[in-house]
């Protein structure tokens, strides 16, 4: 057989870079979709946030589940079944427009998001297949990871420029976005169901392992790791999906209204994109440890700064207008959205930084503990929802002590809760 090295795999990379973004296309639009939902349906900033929710809850059903069906099909087969789920999500959310009903939307989420739980089970170990394994294909998880924060930063600024006027807004008004996801799926579908990609060894569950009486979780810097990554994700998502809420409402937003306030949350994620290649390039030199402390406990000053300071103060920051036509110009902001901004500079190392705190002396349990982390993912929809259930009762920047607690939790982990103190477990 010949070696991922020796073969052309151009086509396949591409699908997978595509796919790599679509995990962020389809997972983005849910936060920025409450803001339609709240408006079309007359519901709270609470029941808004729960497609978002739906999305989420999916990786607690399907993480550990997802990993199985990887071992027992194969990656092709689990990424054209990803796919088709994804495409059928989407589609079930189309529906929802038709049928204007929020609870077949929230159907379309959930099934949406057992699709991106299964493509995050496939697309990192594809591309770093596809790329012969070393350097090549760290560069090309690197390169996927780029466009799949690209795709986050584009996502709340089509939704908020179709939108336009969020007393108007519909479900229906995000169709163009929703087929063009659709698209870019039945796409990738159909070009690698004819090209030929290699099938990596997935290796089985050892025996040992299940006779043994530990597991991941009798590691206390795993346990404690694994609830971080799901604060993480809640903090990730809450802060733009929340902002989004805050800067389109009548009585605090922006003059731009939806339009304005996608790209201020796209800006949150553009950040993200800026702090992933910094942080890929001094990876190297500074431990997790440190850069986990670094970004939590300068995260935590920028929410705090934002619930303390005066929505009066404004600054001037580019946005999209829509009046008289969509175009390019300058708005002001509150104060408070430019902190909540900055904060995607502190999100953008997180994950890696957790995950490799979590794992470190874990040996065999390191696959399964991988499996516990893609479940834990659901926190993306935990905890947005619980701080807008705050948002509704107390007002926006006051449900930012959600994020702001969970940055403190995340600070604790990098300083004392990642310390492995279960060293005698033995791991080989």
């Amino acid at each position: 057989m010949e070696s991922t090295k020796q073969k052309n795999y151009a086509i396949p990379i591409l699908m997978m870079i595509l796919l790599f973004g679509m995990i962020s296309f389809v997972t983005n639009l849910a936060a920025p979709m409450g803001v339609v939902l709240k408006n079309q349906f007359g519901v709270s900033n609470f029941l808004g946030m729960l497609g978002n929710f739906a999305n989420f809850a999916a990786y607690a059903v399907m993480g550990i589940p997802s990993g199985k069906l990887l071992e027992k099909i194969g990656y092709k087969k689990t990424a054209l079944l990803a796919i088709a789920v994804g495409f059928a999500g989407v589609g079930v959310q189309v529906l929802s427009g038709v049928a204007a009903n929020f609870a077949v939307y929230l159907i379309g989420a959930f099934i949406a998001g057992f699709s991106m739980c299964m493509l995050n089970t496939v697309v990192n170990p594809m591309l770093n297949t596809l790329g012969g394994g070393g350097n090549k294909g760290n560069q090309l998880i690197q390169i996927g990871g780029s466009f799949n924060s690209l795709m986050g930063t584009l996502v709340p600024i089509l939704v908020g420029a179709l939108v336009g006027e969020v007393a108007k807004a519909n479900i229906t008004d995000i169709y163009p976005v929703m087929f063009m996801a659709m698209g870019i799926f039945a796409l990738v579908g159909i070009v690698l169901n004819f090209v030929s990609i290699p099938e990596p060894h997935i290796t089985k569950t050892d025996t040992a392992i299940k006779d043994s009486k530990y597991s991941a979780w009798s590691f206390r810097h795993f346990t404690l790791g694994a609830i971080a990554i799901g604060v993480y994700v809640g903090v990730e998502i809450g802060i733009p999906g929340t902002l989004m809420l805050f800067l389109s409402d009548p009585s605090t937003g922006v003059a731009g209204g939806a339009a304005s306030a996608g790209v201020v949350a796209g800006t949150y994620w553009f950040l993200m994109l800026v702090g992933r290649f910094v942080g890929a390039s001094i990876g190297g030199k500074v431990s997790s440890k440190t850069m986990l402390t670094l970004a939590s406990g300068v995260g935590m000053l920028l929410v705090a700064a934002a619930i303390f300071s005066p929505v009066t103060t404004t600054m001037s920051m580019p946005v999209v207008q829509t009046d008289p036509s969509i175009s390019i110009g300058m708005t002001e902001v509150p104060i408070n959205a430019i902190f909540l901004v900055l904060c995607g500079l502190c999100t953008s190392i997180m994950w890696g930084g957790i995950f490799n705190l979590a794992v470190e002396g874990l040996g065999k349990y390191v696959a399964s503990a991988s499996g516990i982390f893609m479940m834990l993912v659901c926190g993306g929809g935990i905890f947005p929802l619980i701080q807008n259930a705050v948002a509704d009762n107390a007002g926006y920047l006051t449900s930012y002590w959600v994020p702001f607690l969970s940055l403190a939790y995340l600070l604790y982990y990098a300083l004392i809760g990642s310390k492995n103190v279960n060293k005698d477990i033995p791991v080989d």
